[in-house]
This record gives C-alpha cells, structure tokens and sequence, in this order.
C-alpha cells in the first residue's frame, strides 16, 4: 500500500498483544468486547495527542493559583457506524465521558457488497464538534467513505476516523476520498477474500461482540 499523508498505522507492543487475543477465535465474546474497548482507549489518546479542543480556566491548588488547559464541553461526538462501530464507543467514553455520540447505521448489500444507509442520528450542533467516526473493521472502505460524506453534507469539518483492523484496499480507499481526515487504524492486515472480509483478520466483529451469526 502506498503511503498517505492522512493515514497513521499504530505500531505499539501492547496493541499489537492485544490484537492477538482478539484474532483468536477462541476468545470469549465478553473478553472480545473488553479488548475492543481497550484497543480503543489506546487508540483515543494516540490519535488526539495532536489536539482537541480545549479552554483555559483558573484552578486554586493548596499552595496557589494556576491556569490550566481542560478539554472544552460539548466539543466532541463520537459517531459509531452500525452496528460494529458500537463496541468502540465505551472505550472513547472512557476519555471523553460527556462526549454526545451520533449513529449512523449501513449494512452491505451481499450482491454488490456496496453500503447502504438505512439510519442516521446525530447531535445537535455535530457541525461544531471533533467526530470521531468509528468502525472495528475498515474492509472495502465504502461504508466509511459514506460515513464521512454524510457527515460532510450535515456541515462537519474536523473529523478523524478510527478502525481496529484494516486491509490496504479500505484504507487507501478512505484516504483518497477523504485527504482532509486523518485515519487512524491499529493494524493494517494482508488483504480482502472474495467476500470482501479482511485476510487474516478476527471474522465478524459485530457477530462477535454481540453473540449473533
């Protein structure tokens, strides 16, 4: 895959550990669900360690009193694309606990294995905010793609994209779309099957953080 500017391919051991257990396909939904969220906080705070929004306010310590940098309200949503995407949203939540959190929800046509939107939810006043689009798996692309031209069309325009697990074909396909958001994705993996599912990969990350086939 060739380099992009917007793209960032985390390269950490405790990721890289975490991703094991993941793949695995003995590993509990339970525990699933809990590594996501994990590989997630770590995400999170590698890929805002550039900036979020914050404000200045006076803080009196026991000894005197400073000016501090705090994360502004209301100055972050979190948008999930369905229904996979949920099981990130608790790890951003972690960091980020009043972060308002929209849904956009797409399922795959398994004829032309294109997105189709079937729900979209969003909070008021998203066109102001830092979104974080989040998604486990970025296989094709084309879910995120939409994802992000909606959120375009609704008047966003700081907005990152965050996937556990991508194939070059998804990612460049992002990227190239989208030069204007930074991807964030913490293993890149080999390729697609022929069903468009990421080589090796973990299978259905929804079927498996849910319980469902």
């Amino acid at each position: 895959m060739k380099s992009y500017d917007n793209v960032v391919i985390f390269d950490h051991p405790l990721i890289r550990h975490k991703i094991a257990i993941l793949r695995d396909e003995r590993t509990s939904m339970k525990e699933f669900r809990e590594l996501v969220e994990e590989i997630t906080v770590l995400m999170t705070y590698e890929s805002l360690k550039d900036g979020v929004p914050t404000t200045e306010i006076e803080v009196k310590t026991p000894l005197e009193v400073c000016r501090q940098q705090v994360v502004s309200d209301n100055s972050i949503a979190i948008v999930p694309i369905l229904r996979a995407g949920l099981g990130m949203v608790s790890g951003i939540h972690v960091l980020f606990p009043t972060a308002r959190v929209g849904h956009i929800g797409m399922y795959r046509n398994e004829e032309t294995m294109l997105p189709e939107t079937y729900y979209c939810k969003l909070p008021e006043g998203i066109e102001d905010k830092l979104v974080l689009v989040v998604d486990p798996m970025l296989a094709t692309g084309g879910s995120a793609v939409d994802a992000i031209n909606l959120l375009k069309s609704r008047g966003c325009k700081n907005i990152k994209f965050m996937a556990i697990i991508g194939a070059p074909q998804g990612v460049s396909k992002v990227a190239e779309a989208h030069p204007d958001v930074n991807i964030y994705v913490s293993t890149l993996d080999r390729d697609l099957n022929e069903n468009c599912y990421i080589l090796p990969g973990l299978g259905d990350a929804g079927d498996r953080l849910f319980g469902t086939k």
